[in-house]
């Protein structure tokens, strides 16, 4: 099959190489064939291989997956497919994309932890069942493989939007009890690029590989700030 692969910095351009078909494959074992058997100087991100770290991310055909989860038989196009790096994020070589802006938007969307009793008082119960908790539940198998903000079509003509992860781990926060700075939460979404610039296209749910809702997320963190605002109105 023909496998065209980007190569080079921001500025770099597609190669294309033949590389064998095998049952059970998968981009990622496609990806590594190359850089074992033609080219390797071909860099890359993978870790687990088994769908838990989300490293191997990559554009296939144009829309974001984990690479060690897509099998080729599934993409196969023409006896052709087209791997490059995640969409919206500097290249810094080949496959490989820098992280930093997704995890500095995640930052400022208030995605710390801010604890609401230090380690020496006692450990209060959480209801896993209550409200609260079960909402906050809904995004914590989110592991940052920037496949929802590399399909967002808002980030990617919006470079102050702060994009779905960060917003989806901000409502997760804003919904854990145990969170102690719930205010300044809304107030680090509610600015430029936070969670009104969202469109609501939905790219970010249909594409997440847990299966997360993403834009339920936002949605969420787009109620409570309104009600915020015209609480403090009202004050």
């Amino acid at each position: 099959m023909d496998v065209s692969v980007w190569r080079g910095g921001e500025d770099g351009d597609y190669q294309t190489y033949q590389v064998p078909a095998y049952e059970s494959q998968t981009i990622l074992d496609v990806v590594s064939w190359i850089q074992q058997y033609e080219d390797p100087t071909l860099t890359y991100r993978f870790a687990c291989r088994v769908g838990m770290c989300g490293s191997c991310a990559m554009m296939v055909n144009g829309e974001p997956r984990w690479t060690c989860r897509t099998h080729v038989r599934k993409v196969l196009t023409d006896g052709a497919i087209k791997v490059g790096p995640l969409r919206n994020l500097p290249v810094i070589k080949d496959l490989a994309a820098d992280m930093d802006p997704f995890f500095d938007k995640w930052v400022a969307a208030g995605g710390v932890h801010t604890p609401s009793a230090s380690r020496n008082e006692p450990i209060a119960p959480v209801d896993p069942d209550g409200d609260d908790r079960v909402t906050a539940s809904a995004g914590i198998e989110c592991i940052n493989c920037s496949v929802c903000y590399a399909a967002c079509d808002t980030v990617a003509g919006n470079d102050d939007y702060l994009g779905p992860a960060a917003l989806q781990r901000a409502w997760t926060l804003y919904n854990d009890t145990k969170h102690d700075n719930r205010a300044g939460i809304l107030d680090a979404v509610s600015g430029t690029g936070g969670c009104h610039n969202c469109h609501s296209m939905g790219s970010c749910t249909f594409y997440c590989p847990n299966e997360l809702d993403p834009m339920a997320a936002i949605a969420g963190l787009k109620r409570e700030t309104a009600r915020s605002f015209f609480r403090n109105r009202k004050g």
